[in-house]
C-alpha cells in the first residue's frame, strides 16, 4: 500500500477503469483519477495507456487491489486557505446550478459555492435567474475550509445594498390612540356607540 506502479488502461466502466499492473489487475476508481470532476472515466483515460497510479488499498479476502492516480499530485486543497483569503474577490467560471446555489470553478480540482442568498441583496427565485452554467462571474470570499473543502462565495458581497425607501412618520398614521376632537357632532367614542352623540344623533330622539 502506498507503492507507484506503471500500468495499462485495460478495461473502461462508467465508474472507473481496470488497470493491468502486469499480471494481475487494478481498479481506480472515477473519483479517484483526477482531483478536478469528471463525468466520465473517459474524459481522462483511454484503453490502452500507460498510467502511473498508486496503491491504495488491497483486499485479500476479494482479492482487488484500489488504485489512485491524483494522489500523485497535489491535493489543492492544502493549498486554498493561502490561496483564497477570507475577503478577497476572486473569478471562475460557473460548473452547475442547484436550486440551493451555483457552483464555481476556481481552479482545477477547486470549487467554491455561492448560496443562492448571496446571489443578489433582492430576493432571487431561481439561480438561473442570475447564473448560468459556464458563465464566467466575480465573487468575494466569505471563508474557507479546507477540512470540509468547502469555499462560500458571495455576489452580493461586491453589490452595494440599495438604499431602503423611507416613509415619512406623517404618512405612518397610529390607529392605536383614539383620535380627540368632534366627529360629526361627537367624539370618536360617541360614534362607536360609548355616548349619546354621534353618527346617528341621540337614541332617546327614536324613541
Amino acid at each position: 500500500i502506498g507503492q507507484e506502479h506503471t500500468g495499462t488502461v485495460k478495461n473502461i466502466k462508467d465508474y472507473g477503469a481496470f488497470v493491468d499492473l502486469g499480471g494481475i489487475d487494478g481498479f481506480l476508481h472515477i473519483g479517484e483519477i483526477s482531483w478536478n470532476r469528471i463525468k466520465h472515466p473517459k474524459d481522462a483515460l483511454s484503453e490502452q495507456q500507460q498510467i502511473n497510479v498508486k496503491i491504495l488499498k488491497i483486499d485479500k479476502e476479494k482479492n482487488r487491489i484500489s488504485l489512485g492516480m491524483k494522489q500523485l499530485q497535489q491535493d489543492p486543497w492544502q493549498l486554498a486557505e493561502d490561496r483564497y483569503a477570507t475577503g478577497s474577490t476572486v473569478s471562475g467560471k460557473v460548473t452547475r446550478t442547484t436550486d440551493f446555489g451555483a457552483f464555481i470553478e476556481l481552479e482545477p480540482g477547486l470549487e467554491g459555492l455561492i448560496h443562492i442568498s448571496e446571489l443578489d441583496h433582492r430576493r432571487v427565485k431561481r439561480v438561473t435567474e442570475v447564473l448560468t452554467t459556464g458563465q464566467e462571474t466575480s465573487a468575494k470570499v466569505l471563508e474557507v475550509d479546507p477540512n470540509r473543502k468547502r469555499i462560500s462565495l458571495s455576489i452580493k458581497a461586491l453589490i452595494e445594498k440599495p438604499e431602503a425607501a423611507e416613509t415619512p412618520a406623517e404618512e405612518q398614521p397610529s390607529y392605536e390612540r383614539k383620535r380627540k376632537g368632534p366627529l360629526l357632532g361627537g367624539n370618536a367614542d360617541e360614534s362607536a356607540g360609548g355616548g349619546s352623540g354621534g353618527l346617528f344623533g341621540n337614541p332617546k330622539d327614536y324613541k
